[in-house]
């Protein structure tokens, strides 16, 4: 049985999804076409010698190879988008738990729609929860901005909750933890924690009567205490191997002033305490959210169980990581302050800001989910990832148009005037563009350098006329598409101002490219993305008297 189309097929899929493929990726794929068991040993040399070449090729050779195996690939129809079963007795409810510190990214994107899509999966309930209860990081610009970024995706949720609003109610479940022993008002230095929880011991603080905790969290609440000078911390288990359950920060002071709440408080809860806090507060029954998060599983349901709440069925699952990309807030804030970076829409970056300026769809974050799923493997996923799941869902639509970069003017000697009817889409059913030309036209750098390492030749001139090529020169032969005229292909536009429009595109590495357009483009919407012919997918940015600006999407 000659299973060799559907290595490839598989292989360059695989490594299209994951930037690199294995054979133990393979061969399960192969059962459904025929492999038996048996013939397991003969196939897998052949497997391991495609998955070779195929994790040498660059990502725009995978793409490129994949569309001759696409047609060998079987699809498999997946109930709910392929997502798992997940445990659950009573009615499911997922929140989304996003801190407006900086623009949201791919990553927290995935998290945010797994979760959106469980609570639709079992018809249950799906909370917005902003976990604003750090002061200086927060801020009205990124809670507006991640809001807008949620809603642009599609993810409706149905309730909104800010965990600020109930700093009053976490108060009340510090002082349950001051009351009984179970947590201490600390006033060590940073450093002196630090080496103690290296050392596994106990600060002095922790053996304070509960009285004394008590008076001076009233003090710390009445801002008797300047930044630093008392916290709360936990009374977990220094001895623990576990480093977040050695008497856990759970209280701390800030007089920043809060976007919300401006300076009506100045006793914060840390992550650590608001999560688990607010997760039962809110009657989260199910959370899912990256191993990242893992050792601080067991101090969130400590935690829980001293306060007397439920916990919620907790799902780690693996981190993916865009390869290349930059995603840590602080970094890009410092790269944007230093001009490294044009803002949080940065071409470079993955943020959902950007890759929506760039022409990515939200569909595109909907099928990348289902791809990550549950798993619990942490990886890296190269970009083409995202282009080839982007390219399937735009390509159906965009509008196609000549873009002539880097133009060079030629003349076809003898050619007619003409009016070229392109199609706008290769189906034919977005209706027709005209073009008006005669002797000269412009064609790419690209294109007339190509032709001239040839010396001579046929060319043809798509959708319109063909044309000889020698030492420089064209003539015109033909306009009729001749199956038997071997020739070369350029795009082209007519060299006059009344045909072509100046036209820059942002690239992918944040820097323009520039050249013509043809002039029936300008009739485009800002936000639509069309298909420049032999160039790539692009969405129109802006528009105006002196030209156009694209912002490239993919191949």
């Amino acid at each position: 049985m000659n299973l060799e189309k559907f290595i490839w097929a598989y292989a360059l899929q695989n490594a299209i999804d994951f930037g690199k493929t294995d054979a133990s990726k393979i061969l399960p794929k192969l059962f459904q076409h025929g492999l038996d068991r048996k013939d397991i040993g003969k196939i897998m040399p052949e497997i391991q010698k495609v998955v070779a070449e195929v994790n040498k090729l660059s990502s725009d050779k995978k793409v490129i190879d994949f569309k001759n195996y696409e047609k060998f690939v079987k699809v498999h129809e997946h109930k709910d988008g392929g997502l798992p079963e997940l445990e659950h007795t009573g009615k499911v409810v997922t929140r989304l738990p996003p801190e407006p510190s900086k623009y949201n990214h791919i990553g927290h994107a995935l998290i945010f729609i797994i979760q959106y899509l469980y609570a639709k999966k079992y018809n249950g309930k799906c909370i917005l929860r902003i976990e604003d209860t750090n002061p200086e990081k927060s801020s009205k610009e990124f809670y507006d901005a991640m809001k807008e970024d949620l809603s642009w995706l599609g993810i409706k949720w149905d309730e909104e909750v800010i965990a600020s609003n109930d700093l009053v109610k976490m108060y009340g479940l510090c002082e349950k933890l001051l009351n009984n022993g179970d947590a201490f008002v600390c006033s060590c230095s940073q450093d002196k924690i630090k080496e103690l929880r290296e050392q596994m011991i106990a600060c002095s603080c922790r053996s304070r009567d509960s009285k004394v905790n008590l008076a001076e969290w009233k003090m710390m609440l009445d801002k008797k205490f300047k930044d630093g000078e008392r916290i709360v911390r936990l009374k977990g288990d220094m001895g623990s191997n576990n480093g977040v359950m050695r008497d856990p920060v759970i209280f701390r002071i800030s007089y920043a002033s809060h976007f919300l709440q401006k300076k009506k408080y100045c006793v914060w809860p840390t992550y650590d305490f608001e999560n688990p806090v607010e997760d039962s507060l809110n009657g989260v029954s199910h959370v899912i959210r990256t191993n990242e998060f893992e050792l601080r599983d067991e101090l969130h349901k400590f935690i829980q169980a001293k306060l007397g709440l439920k916990s919620p069925i907790v799902r780690e699952i693996g981190r993916y990581r865009i390869a290349g990309a930059e995603t840590q807030g602080r970094v890009i804030r410092e790269m944007i302050e230093s001009g490294k970076m044009i803002g949080w829409d940065d071409p470079r970056l993955v943020t959902i800001r950007a890759l929506r300026r760039r022409g990515f769809l939200p569909e595109m974050f909907f099928e990348l989910a289902k791809v990550v799923g549950l798993s619990k493997s942490s990886g890296q996923i190269d970009f083409a990832v995202l282009e080839s799941i982007n390219r399937k869902l735009v390509d159906a639509s965009a509008k196609r148009y000549f873009f002539i970069q880097n133009p060079i003017k030629i003349s076809v000697d003898g050619a007619p005037s003409l009016k070229c009817k392109a199609p706008l889409h290769p189906s034919g059913n977005l209706g027709f563009r005209a073009l008006n030309t005669n002797e000269d036209f412009y064609i790419t750098k690209k294109d007339f350098d190509s032709l001239n390492k040839s010396k001579k030749g046929n060319v043809r001139f798509m959708h319109l006329l063909n044309a000889s090529f020698s030492k420089g020169k064209f003539a015109f032969l033909s306009e009729e598409v001749d199956s038997k005229l071997k020739a070369s292909f350029v795009h082209w536009l007519p060299a006059s101002k009344e045909e072509s429009i100046k036209t820059r595109i942002m690239m992918s590495n944040a820097e323009f490219i520039e050249g013509f357009l043809e002039a029936g483009a300008s009739k485009l919407k800002i936000g639509e993305i069309v298909q420049f012919e032999r160039f790539g997918f692009v969405r129109l940015d802006k528009k105006s008297h002196k030209g156009m600006e694209f912002w490239f999407t993919c191949s």
